[in-house]
Order: structure tokens, then C-alpha cells, then sequence
């Protein structure tokens, strides 16, 4: 190998060093936004179940409903004139 290759081979490695380090570097400075990103999704996916469980509960203090009562009807209706 002469001299132009050698360098050449150096310059190439020292690229694509640069390169993954500027890569790596981008990704870890978006890790904290994504980790609070995941957090606040974890929360509202809890509140949404705790909010579905409490809908399913019936209150303690609400009244059960009166109950239906049908009238009786004795009475014919009256005749067609």
C-alpha cells in the first residue's frame, strides 16, 4: 500500500466515526423528551382505566331507581260509536 491509500483509509474511518457519533448524539438528545413523552402516556392510560372503574361502581349515595308500576286496567274501553 503506498502513502494515498493509507490516508485515504484513515480519512474514510475518521468519517464514518464522525458520522455515528453525530447520530448517536441526536438520538440520546431526544431520549429524556421521549422518556417523558412515554411517562405522561403511562399516567393518562392509568387515569382513563381508574375513571372507567369508578363509572362501573354504583354510588353508595345514589338512590336506586323508584319502581316501575304498570296501572291495572279494569275498565273496558269504551265502544266505537
Amino acid at each position: 500500500m503506498d502513502g494515498n491509500a493509507i490516508t485515504i483509509i484513515i480519512l474514510a474511518v475518521a468519517g464514518v466515526a464522525s458520522v455515528l457519533l453525530f447520530a448517536i448524539k441526536g438520538i440520546s438528545d431526544q431520549l429524556p423528551d421521549l422518556f417523558d413523552s412515554f411517562r405522561r402516556a403511562r399516567e393518562a392510560w392509568k387515569r382513563l382505566w381508574e375513571q372507567q372503574d369508578e363509572a362501573a361502581k354504583p354510588e353508595e349515595t345514589e338512590e336506586p331507581p323508584p319502581p316501575v308500576t304498570v296501572p291495572a286496567d279494569d275498565e273496558e274501553p269504551p265502544a266505537a260509536a
